[in-house]
């Protein structure tokens, strides 16, 4: 697949910037893949872009999950569901977040599908939707045990039977989000699993259709078979990461971005001399010190301070001094030959060695999640 450039922003210039994000959609397939190699024939696909797809793009890896088949989509906002309205993704699309009845207009101008987490929420969509002919499709979610939004168990069946679901809305799914099911220890997932088991069967003996059931997010989709029913939403597994439970058998992910800069600048530096806010790198030897032009404001966190590394030349040189808003120092002292314009790559390979999301994670005491998802907007994202 040939390379093309980012199509979020619109921008005048005609050279590519020095510092990308590389986003390989053929990885973005593999994973896919191996999603669906773990579920039941004829389990759907919801593949959660919310985040801007945790940073790699959202319209962009929309349209190429669509191209392998996936019909839909699970995003967090109104806003995030109009942006990929307004680019032409027609595909279902799920608003997973908190939805005030504020947002309602826009939920229905851009036919987006919400989540009610909450009776009040239902009565008010049924009120606003009035006589429609055709009863508007909606998730039910019930909280199992994760203690955010979600309808108690008790109020799942109630609700179904309620005048609000005999016209203006039609149950198109229900759904849970299991809190731990990246844990070795599988006892608090199975009883979450089986609390929602329950509710289904609760309404199914009820005689309502439950046309989709669905729980497992990349966690459950690798380690928990009991999760996956008819419907499954994969998310940090189709970017490459695997949150399998610990102790699990290994997962065949492709990363799929590639973060990279090039060096604007090499720094000869005397015993002695210090770089960066504070000081708090201070040379003890003769050292030359590369400047790459990516900050803070980028995403490169500024808890990678004095703890991050960087591949200059296929070798790990140590981040060093603060990270600023713009800016990033790398020690070269050890490569003689490094010059300006030199790539560096910060999340990537290069040569024999590579540096994971998963590794600044462990850098900056967070998870690869943040990681990807700081990730900021001027970054140029590169499709291929």
């Amino acid at each position: 697949m040939s390379a093309s450039v980012s199509t979020t922003s619109v921008s005048p210039l005609t050279a590519v910037p020095s510092t990308i994000a590389a986003v390989d959609l053929a990885a973005l397939t593999f994973n896919l893949r191996q999603a669906r190699q773990r579920l039941p024939p004829g389990c759907e696909i919801l593949a959660v872009v919310k985040a801007d797809a945790y940073g790699h793009g959202a319209l962009a890896i929309t349209k190429a999950l669509a191209q392998q088949g996936v019909a839909r989509f699970g995003v967090a906002t109104i806003q995030e569901g109009a942006e990929l309205r307004d680019a032409g993704i027609q595909a279902h699309v799920l608003v997973m977040g908190a939805l005030p009845p504020s947002q309602f207009a826009d939920l229905l101008d851009y036919s987006l599908t919400p989540v009610i987490y909450d009776p009040a929420l239902a009565t008010d969509l049924a009120a606003r939707l009035g006589t429609r002919p055709t009863p508007y499709p909606v998730h039910l979610k019930v909280d199992t045990g994760m203690g955010r939004l979600g309808l108690t168990s008790e109020q799942v069946l109630p609700l179904l039977q309620s005048p609000v679901f005999r016209g203006p809305l039609r149950l198109e799914g229900l759904m849970t989000h299991l809190a731990d099911a990246d844990n070795s220890d599988p006892a608090y997932t199975r009883t979450q699993i089986g609390r929602f088991q329950a509710i289904l069967a609760q309404v199914k003996n009820a005689g309502l259709p439950v046309p989709l059931a669905h729980a497992a997010n990349s966690a459950a989709i690798l380690g928990h078979p009991a999760a996956h029913f008819n419907a499954a939403r994969p998310g940090i597994m189709l970017y490459g990461y695997s949150t399998a439970p610990q102790g699990g058998p290994a997962v065949p992910l492709k990363p799929i971005l590639a973060l990279r800069s090039r060096i604007a600048q090499v720094r000869s530096l005397a015993s002695g001399d210090s770089v960066s806010y504070n000081r708090s790198f201070i040379a003890s030897r003769p050292s030359k010190v590369a400047v790459l032009p990516i900050g803070y404001a980028d995403g490169y966190s500024r808890a990678l301070s004095n703890r991050g590394q960087v591949l200059v030349q296929g070798r790990r040189c140590p981040v060093v001094g603060r990270v600023c808003m713009d800016m990033t120092l790398v020690d070269v002292t050890d490569l003689p030959t490094v010059r300006p314009g030199d790539d560096a790559v910060l999340i990537g390979r290069q040569g024999e060695e590579e540096i994971l999301a998963t590794d600044l994670a462990a850098w900056s005491g967070t998870i690869p999640y943040e990681v990807l998802c700081g990730i900021g907007p001027r970054v140029l994202r590169v499709y291929s």
